[in-house]
Protein backbone atom coordinates (compact mmCIF):
# COMPACT_ATOMS: atom_id res chain seq x y z
CA UNK A 1 0.00 0.00 0.00
CA UNK A 2 1.37 3.43 -0.98
CA UNK A 3 1.06 6.16 1.65
CA UNK A 4 0.90 9.68 0.20
CA UNK A 5 3.50 11.84 1.88
CA UNK A 6 3.32 15.52 2.73
CA UNK A 7 4.31 17.56 -0.36
CA UNK A 8 7.51 19.57 -0.30
CA UNK A 9 6.82 23.16 0.64
CA UNK A 10 3.45 22.35 2.23
CA UNK A 11 2.49 24.97 4.88
CA UNK A 12 3.82 23.92 8.26
CA UNK A 13 2.15 26.50 10.53
CA UNK A 14 -0.97 28.63 10.76
CA UNK A 15 0.57 31.81 9.38
CA UNK A 16 1.83 30.04 6.27
CA UNK A 17 -1.52 28.31 5.70
CA UNK A 18 -3.46 31.55 6.05
CA UNK A 19 -1.10 33.21 3.57
CA UNK A 20 -1.86 30.45 1.05
CA UNK A 21 -5.60 30.93 1.61
CA UNK A 22 -5.29 34.68 1.02
CA UNK A 23 -3.32 34.15 -2.20
CA UNK A 24 -5.61 31.47 -3.67
CA UNK A 25 -8.82 33.19 -2.58
CA UNK A 26 -8.29 35.81 -5.28
CA UNK A 27 -8.68 33.10 -7.93
CA UNK A 28 -12.21 32.02 -6.96
CA UNK A 29 -14.72 32.48 -9.79
CA UNK A 30 -18.16 33.47 -8.50
CA UNK A 31 -19.83 34.75 -11.68
CA UNK A 32 -20.46 31.42 -13.45
CA UNK A 33 -23.79 29.58 -13.27
CA UNK A 34 -22.05 26.22 -13.27
CA UNK A 35 -22.98 22.92 -14.92
CA UNK A 36 -26.62 22.06 -15.58
CA UNK A 37 -28.34 19.95 -12.95
CA UNK A 38 -28.62 16.31 -13.97
CA UNK A 39 -26.07 16.47 -16.79
CA UNK A 40 -22.58 14.96 -16.98
CA UNK A 41 -20.86 13.68 -13.86
CA UNK A 42 -20.76 14.71 -10.21
CA UNK A 43 -18.04 13.53 -7.85
CA UNK A 44 -18.38 13.18 -4.10
CA UNK A 45 -15.29 13.70 -1.96
CA UNK A 46 -14.83 12.76 1.67
CA UNK A 47 -12.10 11.73 4.12
CA UNK A 48 -11.69 9.59 7.23
CA UNK A 49 -8.92 10.01 9.81
CA UNK A 50 -6.90 7.94 12.21
CA UNK A 51 -4.99 10.57 14.16
CA UNK A 52 -3.21 8.02 16.34
CA UNK A 53 -1.47 6.60 13.27
CA UNK A 54 -1.36 9.98 11.49
CA UNK A 55 -3.34 8.66 8.50
CA UNK A 56 -6.11 10.08 6.35
CA UNK A 57 -8.05 8.13 3.71
CA UNK A 58 -9.73 10.03 0.88
CA UNK A 59 -12.45 8.82 -1.47
CA UNK A 60 -13.63 10.19 -4.81
CA UNK A 61 -16.85 8.68 -6.16
CA UNK A 62 -18.07 9.67 -9.63
CA UNK A 63 -21.82 9.47 -10.21
CA UNK A 64 -23.86 9.83 -13.37
CA UNK A 65 -25.60 13.13 -12.65
CA UNK A 66 -28.87 12.02 -14.21
CA UNK A 67 -29.31 8.55 -12.72
CA UNK A 68 -27.04 8.94 -9.65
CA UNK A 69 -25.50 5.56 -10.48
CA UNK A 70 -21.84 5.06 -9.54
CA UNK A 71 -19.52 5.42 -12.56
CA UNK A 72 -16.12 5.08 -10.87
CA UNK A 73 -14.50 5.06 -7.44
CA UNK A 74 -10.98 5.88 -6.28
CA UNK A 75 -9.25 6.10 -2.91
CA UNK A 76 -5.90 7.22 -1.55
CA UNK A 77 -4.27 7.03 1.88
CA UNK A 78 -1.83 9.63 3.10
CA UNK A 79 -0.18 11.23 6.07
CA UNK A 80 -2.16 13.91 7.88
CA UNK A 81 -0.48 16.98 6.48
CA UNK A 82 -1.38 19.69 9.02
CA UNK A 83 -2.43 19.99 12.68
CA UNK A 84 -6.12 20.30 13.56
CA UNK A 85 -6.92 24.03 13.39
CA UNK A 86 -10.50 25.23 12.76
CA UNK A 87 -10.62 27.15 9.50
CA UNK A 88 -7.53 25.36 8.17
CA UNK A 89 -8.88 21.80 7.91
CA UNK A 90 -8.33 21.67 4.14
CA UNK A 91 -4.57 21.60 4.72
CA UNK A 92 -4.92 18.29 6.59
CA UNK A 93 -6.38 16.40 3.66
CA UNK A 94 -5.93 18.11 0.28
CA UNK A 95 -2.82 16.16 -0.85
CA UNK A 96 -4.63 12.85 -0.28
CA UNK A 97 -7.88 14.08 -1.85
CA UNK A 98 -5.98 15.25 -4.92
CA UNK A 99 -4.32 11.82 -5.15
CA UNK A 100 -7.73 10.12 -5.13
CA UNK A 101 -9.04 12.53 -7.76
CA UNK A 102 -5.94 11.97 -9.88
CA UNK A 103 -6.59 8.22 -9.92
CA UNK A 104 -9.91 8.62 -11.73
CA UNK A 105 -10.19 7.88 -15.42
CA UNK A 106 -13.68 9.40 -15.79
CA UNK A 107 -14.24 13.15 -15.99
CA UNK A 108 -15.15 14.15 -12.41
CA UNK A 109 -17.46 16.96 -13.48
CA UNK A 110 -18.83 18.90 -10.51
CA UNK A 111 -16.97 18.35 -7.23
CA UNK A 112 -19.20 17.98 -4.16
CA UNK A 113 -17.30 18.33 -0.89
CA UNK A 114 -18.38 17.38 2.60
CA UNK A 115 -17.52 20.82 3.94
CA UNK A 116 -17.66 24.50 3.08
CA UNK A 117 -16.76 26.78 0.22
CA UNK A 118 -16.92 30.52 0.76
CA UNK A 119 -18.92 30.04 3.98
CA UNK A 120 -15.64 30.22 5.84
CA UNK A 121 -14.00 32.83 8.10
CA UNK A 122 -11.63 33.79 5.26
CA UNK A 123 -14.10 32.83 2.49
CA UNK A 124 -11.92 29.92 1.41
CA UNK A 125 -12.99 26.53 2.71
CA UNK A 126 -12.25 23.08 1.33
CA UNK A 127 -14.64 23.27 -1.64
CA UNK A 128 -13.15 26.57 -2.80
CA UNK A 129 -9.59 25.35 -2.22
CA UNK A 130 -10.12 22.19 -4.29
CA UNK A 131 -12.03 24.06 -6.97
CA UNK A 132 -9.25 26.59 -7.44
CA UNK A 133 -6.49 23.97 -7.42
CA UNK A 134 -8.26 21.73 -9.96
CA UNK A 135 -10.03 24.44 -11.96
CA UNK A 136 -13.27 22.47 -11.63
CA UNK A 137 -16.70 23.69 -10.50
CA UNK A 138 -17.21 22.81 -6.86
CA UNK A 139 -19.72 23.16 -4.06
CA UNK A 140 -19.64 22.53 -0.33
CA UNK A 141 -22.45 20.65 1.42
CA UNK A 142 -21.79 20.46 5.15
CA UNK A 143 -23.69 18.46 7.75
CA UNK A 144 -23.20 21.01 10.54
CA UNK A 145 -23.24 24.81 10.71
CA UNK A 146 -19.98 26.67 11.10
CA UNK A 147 -19.78 30.12 12.66
CA UNK A 148 -22.51 31.88 10.70
CA UNK A 149 -25.98 32.97 11.77
CA UNK A 150 -29.12 31.66 10.08
CA UNK A 151 -32.83 31.27 10.65
CA UNK A 152 -34.43 27.87 10.48
CA UNK A 153 -35.76 27.24 6.96
CA UNK A 154 -39.36 26.14 6.47
CA UNK A 155 -40.17 22.47 7.10
CA UNK A 156 -40.74 21.51 3.45
CA UNK A 157 -38.14 20.03 1.08
CA UNK A 158 -36.37 22.84 -0.79
CA UNK A 159 -36.92 25.48 1.88
CA UNK A 160 -33.82 27.50 2.73
CA UNK A 161 -32.53 30.41 4.77
CA UNK A 162 -29.42 32.52 4.35
CA UNK A 163 -26.13 31.85 6.13
CA UNK A 164 -25.01 35.34 7.08
CA UNK A 165 -21.60 36.79 7.89
CA UNK A 166 -21.72 40.49 8.74
CA UNK A 167 -24.92 40.79 6.73
CA UNK A 168 -23.47 39.01 3.66
CA UNK A 169 -25.08 35.82 2.37
CA UNK A 170 -22.26 33.26 2.20
CA UNK A 171 -24.40 30.14 1.86
CA UNK A 172 -27.77 28.63 2.67
CA UNK A 173 -29.27 26.27 5.22
CA UNK A 174 -31.20 23.98 2.87
CA UNK A 175 -33.91 21.47 3.78
CA UNK A 176 -33.32 18.43 1.56
CA UNK A 177 -36.08 16.33 3.11
CA UNK A 178 -39.28 17.48 4.78
CA UNK A 179 -39.02 17.66 8.55
CA UNK A 180 -35.32 16.75 8.83
CA UNK A 181 -32.37 18.96 9.76
CA UNK A 182 -31.03 21.15 6.95
CA UNK A 183 -27.65 20.84 5.30
CA UNK A 184 -25.41 23.86 4.78
CA UNK A 185 -24.61 24.71 1.18
CA UNK A 186 -22.03 27.15 -0.11
CA UNK A 187 -20.33 27.99 -3.39
CA UNK A 188 -16.88 26.58 -3.90
CA UNK A 189 -15.79 27.70 -7.38
CA UNK A 190 -17.45 28.34 -10.75
CA UNK A 191 -21.03 27.63 -9.56
CA UNK A 192 -23.76 30.02 -8.41
CA UNK A 193 -25.39 29.69 -4.98
CA UNK A 194 -28.76 28.94 -6.55
CA UNK A 195 -27.09 26.31 -8.71
CA UNK A 196 -25.32 24.82 -5.70
CA UNK A 197 -28.66 24.40 -3.93
CA UNK A 198 -30.32 22.96 -7.04
CA UNK A 199 -27.55 20.39 -7.41
CA UNK A 200 -27.81 19.50 -3.71
CA UNK A 201 -31.55 18.88 -3.92
CA UNK A 202 -31.12 16.75 -7.04
CA UNK A 203 -28.41 14.71 -5.31
CA UNK A 204 -30.57 14.10 -2.22
CA UNK A 205 -33.77 12.48 -3.56
CA UNK A 206 -34.31 10.19 -0.54
CA UNK A 207 -32.00 11.16 2.31
CA UNK A 208 -30.79 14.30 4.05
CA UNK A 209 -27.23 13.89 2.74
CA UNK A 210 -26.44 13.94 -1.01
CA UNK A 211 -25.76 10.58 -2.64
CA UNK A 212 -22.28 11.82 -3.55
CA UNK A 213 -21.39 12.27 0.11
CA UNK A 214 -23.10 9.04 1.19
CA UNK A 215 -21.04 7.00 -1.26
CA UNK A 216 -17.77 8.84 -0.54
CA UNK A 217 -18.24 8.61 3.24
CA UNK A 218 -18.73 4.84 3.09
CA UNK A 219 -15.80 4.34 0.73
CA UNK A 220 -13.24 6.43 2.65
CA UNK A 221 -14.13 4.66 5.91
CA UNK A 222 -13.63 1.31 4.22
CA UNK A 223 -10.32 2.44 2.74
CA UNK A 224 -9.11 3.56 6.17
CA UNK A 225 -10.05 0.23 7.75
CA UNK A 226 -8.16 -1.62 5.03
CA UNK A 227 -5.14 0.66 5.44
CA UNK A 228 -5.10 0.11 9.21
CA UNK A 229 -5.32 -3.62 8.65
CA UNK A 230 -2.20 -3.43 6.51
CA UNK A 231 -0.13 -1.34 8.94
Amino acid sequence: MTIIGIPAGWPADEDAARAVQRELRGRIVLDEAGPAVGEGHVTGLDVAYDDERDLVAAAAVVLDARTLDVVEEATAVGRVSFPYVPGLLAFREIPTVLAALGSLTADPGLLVCDGYGIAHPRRFGLASHLGVLTGRPSIGVAKNPFTFTHDQPGPERGAFSALLADGEEVGRALRTQAGVKPVFVSVGHRVSLAGSCAHTLHLAPRYRIPETTRHADSLCRRALREALGNT
